[in-house]
Formats: structure tokens, sequence, C-alpha cells
């Protein structure tokens, strides 16, 4: 700036000021979107930026990466420059985080049936997860000596805590018939109810029934007649015993009881008739005593 001074003489004089013009302010710096923001683990992260305003030109350079595929916090940096150099600095966190359970597959057949008695072996699972390592724990017993349903539960859990379970069901079944070990042939004696005893083997307890009217069991298999026999009215009988075990399976077999005669004595001697005939001599006077002899012989028949 120039000042000027004149006299009436009209004599003049000059001065001069220099003004300066200076940006010495900072930009001021507004970040876009969320601060912090959250990312989950694996998704993709696009940064919405930041914008600057001066009184000057201003450019906005952003520093920092962000690595979605590795929890942990990350550092966005933001600086500001105006065209005096003037300068401002701003930063976003990005967390990035694992708030997703680990995926559990079961290996094999879910529900699995087993037989009764047979060996169990668990075939397992396996977990997923993103970049993470996944432990399975598993719980639950299989008792296969007993006929039920059981439950199997694995339990996966990531490096952030994250878990997950899945359940397998495990049927114990029983769907083999009872097997029949005692002979297909009784003896019994007459005149009395006793025969004898059916057994069979299997896994579970064994009842047994048996057919007809004339013989009868208990269910623990000891088999009598209903009526004392009689050799000479009856002596084979049949019937057909069946044994089922507590799974309903069951298996039959055809049995005969022969009848002993007793001592070996008719019971009912029948009815018969018979003949016979003889002959005697005699000789004598007056009066005395006098000797006879005869002979006779005689048949018989009787039903």
């Amino acid at each position: 700036m120039t000042y000027s001074a004149s006299d009436a003489a009209g004599n003049t004089s000059t001065a001069t000021r220099t003004v300066n013009v200076v940006d010495t302010t900072a930009p001021v710096i507004t970040i876009t979107g969320d601060n912090p923001v959250t990312v989950e683990l694996g998704d993709s992260y696009t940064d919405a930026g930041a914008t600057a305003t001066d009184l000057d030109t201003v450019s906005v350079t952003v520093s920092g990466t962000v690595d979605v595929g590795v929890v942990g916090s990350y550092t966005k940096t933001y600086v500001a420059t105006d065209a005096s150099g003037n300068t401002a600095t701003a930063t976003r966190t990005v967390n990035v985080v694992d708030t997703t359970a680990p995926v559990i597959t079961i290996t094999g057949d879910n529900p699995a049936t087993v037989e009764l008695g047979d060996t169990y072996t668990d075939a397992g699972a396996t977990a997923s997860d993103y970049s993470q390592t996944a432990s399975v724990v598993t719980t639950g017993t299989v008792d296969a000596d007993t006929v039920g349903s059981y439950t199997i539960t694995y339990t996966a859990t990531d490096a952030s805590g994250n878990s997950s379970t899945a359940d397998r069901t495990v049927n114990v079944a029983d769907t083999t018939a009872p097997v029949i070990t005692s002979s297909d042939t009784f003896v019994a004696d007459e005149n009395q109810t006793a025969i004898g005893t059916v057994t069979a083997t299997d896994l579970q307890t064994v009842t047994f029934t048996v057919s007809g009217t004339e013989l009868q069991i208990t269910s623990g298999g000891v088999l009598t007649f209903v009526t004392a026999p009689d050799y000479e009215t009856k002596s084979v009988y049949t019937a057909t015993v069946t044994a089922t075990d507590a799974s309903s399976n069951s298996s039959t077999q055809d049995i005969t009881v022969n009848v002993n005669d007793v001592g070996g004595i008719d019971d009912d001697p029948g009815t018969g008739t018979g003949t016979g005939t003889g002959t005697g001599t005699g000789t004598g006077t007056g009066t005395g005593t006098g000797t006879g002899t005869g002979t006779g012989t005689g048949t018989g028949t009787g039903t």
C-alpha cells in the first residue's frame, strides 16, 4: 500500500506499506461414514473416505490398509493439505471382528441305527470357519447293549469364542429273533403233567407261548400238560412253541411229546370168557370109601 503527502507549496512525499496475506489455517477434515467402523471377518471393506474444507485449494490423501481376513483393529489415516502447505490429520478405526459361529457337518448317517449287542463307533463331525481353526468336542454315550435312543452332541468353537452345536441320534435296535436251543422232542411219563423246559438265547428277556389246548407253558419256558396224559388214550402230542423277545422278535419250533407207558402194565385189561372139560371115574363095594380122578382144560380170550 502507498501513502502520498502534499503541502500547499506542492511538495509531496510518499511512503509504502507491505501487507502480506498468508494462510496459516489448516483445513478442516470430516470423516465420511462411521468411525469406528466394524467389518465382519471375510466380508469386503470399502472405505467411505473423508472430505476437507479450506479457503484455498485442498487435497486429501489416505493411508493404511484393512485385512478383512484377519481379526484385529486397523487404522485409516486421512491427511488434508492446502495450497499453503497447512495440513490436518484425522484417523478412522476399522475393527475386523468374527461373530459367525462355525458350521458343523456330521459325518455318516444321522440318525444312525445300531443292532443290539454290536459295537458302535462314532463317525464324528467336522467344522468349517472362515480362516480360523475350530475345534470339535463330542459328548454323549451310546449303550449298544440296551435298546433305546441316544444323542451324541458335537460342539465347535472358533478362535473368537463363537460356538455351534449339532446332534446325532443313535438308535439301538433289536431286530434279531431268539434262537430256541432246547430239543424239539420231549418224553414224559403218563399220569403226570410235567414235561420239561423250553430254552432260547437272546440279548433280551424271552417269553414263551404254546399252541393248542393240550399243553401249556410258562413265560419262562416250563412246559406241562393241561391234563395228565394216559398212554392208552394218547401217546404222542404235537404243538408249536413260540419264543418272543422284548422287541417283539419271535421264532417258532414244532415240538413232539412222547408219553411213556409207566410199568408196562395194561391199565384196562378188558373182558373175556373161558370153557373147560373134565372126566372122572370111581369104584367101590358095600360101604367104604372111593377115589376118583379127572382132568380138564380151559381157554379164554378178552378184549
